[in-house]
């Protein structure tokens, strides 16, 4: 028995039957004339066959054809990838924010070292801020911190080249280089009316990021620099060790702390938070929210603090908010950065890649903190001298000099116990002789002038005495003492 296909609509009431062969040979037939027909419009028609279907990029249009008229008209030969790397570069930067940006092949691969093992530069978090590049923090150790590199300065200039406008990533592929070698640095500094010079001898910048010691009556004190891949199993081996050592308070400290990574962030609040409170909230564009909670099996038995400053930015931020609002710790310190945004990296297949800012965090109770810091329940500051800028070992100050390195080098001198008399930036005859004095009692040559070895040295005391000093971990010890004794 033949099949028949049946097909409404109905002829004068009744159905048209069609045999199948006949059918599907006929549509075959009409499709064949449609393409032939419209083969010879396209070919020889007058009039232009418009697309029924919407370009779905029509707005890249302007885009195309600059760079079809730039890649065959330039009076020079152009580099095509740099073409489009550029035009990649100059829509992250129309966002006007300073933590999206594009990183070409060279780039990319220094943002990763960044964050998983070790790499070779001065070691200081920067970012574009407003078409300059502002430091966030120097890591601990590092060369950078050492110069005396600090939270919220302002690079001018690297080896001579001014570096406003210039992308973060553009900016640290100028800073970092191989280890041994030098880089002059040009800083502005809140305070300072004529621009710091630095000379900052490179160095491997490892990617430890933990660092723990006990202090006195059972208080220990792990100071974590930044969020790398390792840094929650670094601080449970140095809460095991400090255990071990009879712990009975925590300090923990994210001064100077510039961020990292998020998922590090999450899980090392939740040693500190009840199981099942919130970390922290991720919100998206549309206002969708997505709460990260606690999975902790048992947070920390014994009293903690936690220190920031104005170095403690973004995952440090994350911790501080929220172990202070979901697990009561008291925050010590001065106020922090105020970096509440969240940045996610695409990789593209030739080893670029881009970050942009994806969504915004906020605290457990829903607050945002960008650009305004997180307050510390108790304020402390540092004493004075610990603001004191670097003074460059190759740079000689003499007598009859005037400049606000002299003036910090008068400084410095008097909180080692050498009066330089007045404190006004002139190198006279009371300078001179605290110089002679202090290197005397350094068993340094006696040459009455700043330069080398006692810079260094004088330099050396300061740190020294900032550490045994240092009032905002003495307040943290006397908050933990008053726990523990309860």
């Amino acid at each position: 028995m033949e099949e028949e296909n049946q097909e409404q609509p109905k002829e004068a009431g009744k159905f048209i039957k069609i045999k199948k062969f006949t059918f599907i040979m006929g549509i075959f037939l009409v499709i064949f004339l449609t393409a032939g027909i419209t083969t010879i419009a396209l070919t020889f028609g007058d009039e232009k066959v418009e697309s029924l279907a919407p370009d779905k990029h029509a707005e890249f249009e302007k885009l195309y054809t600059t760079y079809d008229k730039i890649k065959d008209n330039y009076y020079e030969e152009v580099d095509e990838e740099k073409l489009v790397d550029g035009a990649i570069n100059g829509m992250i930067k129309s966002l006007d924010d300073p933590y999206s940006a594009y990183m070409d092949k060279k780039e990319a691969s220094s943002f990763h070292e960044s964050i998983s093992s070790s790499f070779e530069g001065i070691g200081a978090e920067i970012q574009e801020q407003d078409g300059q590049i502002m430091v966030v923090s120097p890591i601990k150790g590092s060369p950078a911190e050492k110069a005396g590199v600090k939270p919220n300065d302002i690079i001018l200039s690297v080896d001579g080249k001014s570096v406003e406008g210039l992308s973060s990533s553009e900016a640290v592929l100028k800073i970092r280089g191989e280890k041994g070698t030098k880089v002059d640095l040009s800083i502005s500094r809140a305070g300072e009316s004529e621009p710091i010079e630095l000379t900052i001898k490179r160095d491997t910048i490892p990617i430890e990021t933990v660092y723990a010691e006990m202090l006195d009556d059972g208080v220990a004190k792990i100071q974590v620099t930044s969020f790398s891949e390792h840094t929650v199993q670094e601080l449970k081996t140095a809460l095991e060790e400090m255990s071990k050592k009879d712990m009975k308070g925590l300090v923990l400290d994210l001064r100077g702390n510039p961020g990292g990574l998020l998922d590090q962030a999450i899980e090392m609040a939740s040693l500190f938070i009840p199981n099942g409170e919130v970390v922290l909230q991720v919100e998206e564009r549309s206002g969708k929210k997505q709460v990260y909670k606690s999975e902790n099996d048992g947070e920390l038995k014994i009293p903690v603090v936690v220190l920031i400053d104005d170095g403690s930015a973004s995952a440090s931020e994350i911790v501080a908010a929220a172990v202070s609002e979901s697990a009561d710790i008291p925050l010590i310190g001065v106020k922090s950065f105020g970096k509440g945004t969240v940045q996610t990296a695409e990789d593209f297949e030739d080893g670029s890649n881009f970050k942009y800012t994806a969504a915004k965090w906020l605290t457990p109770e829903g607050n945002w903190i960008h650009k305004k810091g997180i307050k510390p329940d108790i304020t402390v500051k540092l004493p004075g001298y610990a603001s004191l800028p670097y003074i460059s070992p190759d740079k000689e100050l003499k007598a009859s000099d005037s400049s606000s390195e002299v003036k910090a080098a008068e400084e410095m001198l008097k909180e080692a116990g050498h009066d330089p008399g007045k404190v006004d930036g002139f190198f006279d005859e009371a300078t001179t002789n605290a110089v002679t004095a202090f290197q005397r009692e350094q068993k340094i040559k006696e040459t009455g002038t700043i330069k080398d070895d006692t810079t260094m040295k004088l330099m050396q005391v300061i740190q020294e005495k900032i550490l045994k000093n240092d009032t905002q971990v003495k307040k943290a010890v006397e908050v933990l003492k008053k726990e523990i004794n309860k």
